[in-house]
């Protein structure tokens, strides 16, 4: 027994004086651990300074029930009213339960117990002021952790955009792109392990402090997204469509200023869940006759005036058939290579190709990848899907590829690619990349600018420019997007209608077609800065043509751009004023209030017919003229001149549907006055 002990002994003492400076210390390295203090991430705005995304603090609220400053005295005198405090600031638990928990815990002596997780700063506040609590960390016991989370003050608006950073996943938006700048520095605290495994802190005199992270101010226009996303989710919602995506660009910064992205789920509503915009790599379709045309005109194969076959709107081409939308009309004919493209004739468009390409194709393919359509744009966001112009030695080149990539097929391009390159059409050339950032700060001062990037200084001549921008126009003007047309301001662009392809099973899956519509284009047309596009996948409800299904999309968001920005208003000209007169101006219209006015007002009336029923006035110095107007059933009545509320009683008494743009008197409209009047036709009114 001695001897065991002896044995006990110097063990003892060989842990104690030999062995005990080491002990101690890899024990200290096992309880005592520098861990991160999270910096605040920085903010995101909008262009205009809207809160786009923000880090709220929650925090984590403990108690060091054993500190020594804390007495028996101090405790059992406070701990009543703090349990009632804690009871009404949480409403989840009687102050009786509260002083319990308390209680116990102080019995068996807790150094780090927690009170509540996910303490708004509100209620926080009112914390510091609580009994024993407002003593603070050494006197009372009282310990906070800090955590950020991250929230969205418009929410879904631009959700996809804006992104996400975290932890196994990858960065997604511009929270992803601009991760380094927003995430800051971390800061330090020594922590030291206790009963339980729960870390606790040790002293502030050992904490480094954080570095918040700086702020991002994107290229985002609020107004504008909204405006964006609201008429994508009206469009889709209409056509029962599977997915789309709007974007609008400035042309000459390349600032995105709107990006919206909208996914039907299985219930049948809508939400962001992917970047179309950024990441969808398709087949676009007849958008892409734009940089076919652009390589003919300026390789010297065509012009504008010249002239090609479109036949009668069937094309074979070894066992494929090639159709134009009007081939049960017989199709297009002979037309000109500026028609052809107005009109979006599939046909028409592979024979310019063809015609162009056929002996040497690569250097088709050569010239469409000196344009920067085979390359990625580079952007800063993450997920920008891949390009792909394919080369002649290509495994899946055949006899008609070069007819179908003449019209849009064979090729695969994201939205925001497309639109870059009509964007450097807008910009003259120039191509820019697209731009979601436009400076880094910190508090007011500005860190870093992100300038406009040059992607290709110019993609074509000047001249090649001006006459593909004449086609564009024409589009509106006279061809598959006359719908768009408006008196406001005018747009260019180009619709798309392509055919859908899986790898599963091709174009048909049950003998059904599924269609992506698109249009993309710029305005105002005689000087753009703004270029946009919209497209929209798998509409159901047998619509699928790029103006109808896309068109409103783009007309909405244009509208809107074009209403809030003074800058592009055309300037008001030299205005012309009538003479002074003593008889008051008058429009024309119904006869009975016409001729009650000028009774009213005194003024002297001729007129030839005893009573007309409507009447066109003519204002003289002394006198007022009133002439009959007829009016005959079932034809176009003329309405010029007239205010609005007489023109519309009689046009839509003639079973016309009435749209007006302006204010004032009439000063032109849409369909012809005597001409057979079609129930359910639109006629369009000019107002001065």
């Amino acid at each position: 027994m001695c001897l065991f002990g002896l044995v006990i002994i110097g063990k003892a003492l060989t842990i104690q004086i030999v062995e005990g400076a080491e002990l101690k210390k890899k024990v200290e390295s096992l309880t005592l651990v520098d861990k991160s203090i999270e910096a605040v991430r920085g903010n995101i705005y909008a262009s205009d300074g809207s809160l786009l995304a923000t880090s709220i603090p929650i925090y984590e609220i403990r108690m060091d029930l054993n500190t020594e400053a804390l007495t028996d005295e101090i405790f059992n005198a406070g701990i009543d009213s703090l349990s009632y405090q804690l009871s009404h600031l949480f409403k989840d638990r009687s102050p009786s339960s509260w002083k319990q928990e308390l209680v116990r815990a102080r019995a068996k002596g807790a150094r780090y117990h927690l009170i509540k997780r996910n303490v708004r700063y509100t209620e926080l506040k009112q914390m510091k002021t609580f009994a024993i609590m407002r003593r603070g960390r050494y006197k009372g016991g009282f310990l906070t952790i800090q955590k950020n989370k991250r929230e969205l003050p418009f929410q879904v608006l631009a959700a996809r955009t804006i992104g996400y950073e975290k932890d196994g996943v990858t960065p997604v938006g511009l929270e992803g792109a601009y991760s380094k700048e927003l995430s800051g520095i971390n800061g330090q605290r020594l922590m030291q392990k206790i009963a339980g495994g729960v870390w606790m802190p040790v002293g502030d005199e050992n904490e480094t402090e954080p570095l918040d992270g700086y702020d991002v101010y994107s290229t985002i226009d609020i107004n504008i997204q909204d405006v964006a996303e609201s008429a994508l989710l009206k469009q889709l919602v209409k056509q029962q469509a599977d997915h789309g995506c709007v974007v609008l660009m400035e042309v000459q910064t390349g600032n995105i200023k709107a990006i919206a992205n909208l996914k039907r789920n299985a219930n049948g509503n809508y939400y962001e869940g992917y970047n179309y915009a950024i990441g969808e790599s398709t087949e676009p379709g007849s958008t892409f006759k734009l940089p076919a045309l652009i390589a003919a005109i300026e390789d010297g194969y065509v012009d504008l005036d010249d002239i090609v076959d479109c036949g009668n709107g069937k094309l074979n081409l070894y066992d494929r058939t090639m159709y134009d939308s009007n081939y049960d009309e017989g199709g297009w004919g002979k037309i000109s290579v500026k028609r052809v493209f107005e009109v979006s004739s599939n046909i028409g468009m592979a024979k310019i190709i063809r015609g162009a390409y056929s002996k040497n194709p690569q250097k088709f393919v050569d010239h469409l990848k000196s344009m920067s359509l085979a390359e990625p744009l580079g952007i800063s966001i993450a997920g920008e899907g891949s390009p792909n112009i394919k080369n002649t030695d290509n495994n899946s080149w055949s006899g008609i590829t070069l007819e179908w990539m003449a019209h849009g097929y064979e090729v695969l391009q994201t939205p925001l690619q497309i639109l870059t390159y009509y964007n450097a059409v807008a910009n003259n050339g120039k191509m820019v990349r697209p731009k979601f950032a436009d400076k880094i700060t910190k508090g007011r001062s500005i860190v870093r600018e992100i300038e406009t990037q040059v992607i290709n200084p110019a993609i074509c001549s000047k001249s090649t420019i001006d006459k593909v921008k004449q086609a564009l126009e024409g589009v509106i003007e006279n061809g598959t997007a006359r719908n768009l047309g408006n008196a406001n301001y005018k747009i260019a662009g180009k619709t798309g209608t392509a055919q859908i392809a899986n790898e599963s099973y091709g174009y048909k899956y049950e003998s059904k077609v599924s269609h992506q519509a698109s249009f993309v284009g710029y305005f105002p047309a005689e000087d753009p800065k703004y270029s946009c596009i919209v497209v929209v996948n798998a509409p159901s409800r047998n619509v699928y043509y790029g103006n109808l299904v896309a068109g409103p999309i783009f007309k909405e968001v244009a509208d809107k751009v074009y209403a809030n920005s003074l800058e592009i208003h055309k300037p008001l000209g030299p205005q012309k004023f009538l003479a002074a007169s003593a008889i008051p101006y008058s429009k024309s219209g119904y006869g009975e209030d016409v001729k009650r006015v000028f009774q009213t007002m005194g003024v002297e009336m001729k007129t030839a017919a005893a009573n007309p029923e409507w009447v066109t006035t003519s204002t003289q110095e002394k006198s007022v003229t009133l002439e009959s107007r007829k009016v005959i059933e079932n034809l176009v009545p003329n309405v010029k001149g007239m205010g609005v509320m007489d023109a519309v009683y009689l046009l839509e008494n003639a079973g016309l549907k009435v749209r007006f743009v302006g204010r004032g008197a009439v000063k032109s409209q849409s369909i012809q006055a005597g001409t057979r009047a079609h129930k359910g036709s639109v006629i369009v009114l000019e107002l001065t």
